[in-house]
C-alpha cells in the first residue's frame, strides 16, 4: 500500500516564496483534488511530490 505525506513544505524561486508551510497527508485509497486559481502553486506542489521540483524547506 502507498501513502503521501509532506509536512510544513515551502518553495521559493529566488526571493519570492511561492508555497508557505503546506502540509498534506494522503492515505492509501483516498482521492484528492487540488483546486485554486491560476498561479497559486497547484502544479508546483504536484511537481514537488513527484520529485521533479526541489523542496526549499520542509519534509
Amino acid at each position: 500500500m502507498a501513502s503521501v505525506a509532506i509536512a510544513d513544505v515551502y518553495k521559493s524561486f529566488g526571493s519570492v516564496e511561492i508555497l508557505h508551510g503546506v502540509s498534506v497527508d494522503i492515505e492509501d485509497g483516498e482521492f484528492v483534488t487540488l483546486v485554486g486559481p491560476s498561479g497559486c502553486g497547484k502544479s508546483t506542489l504536484l511537481r514537488m511530490i513527484a520529485g521533479l521540483e526541489k523542496i526549499s524547506r520542509g519534509q
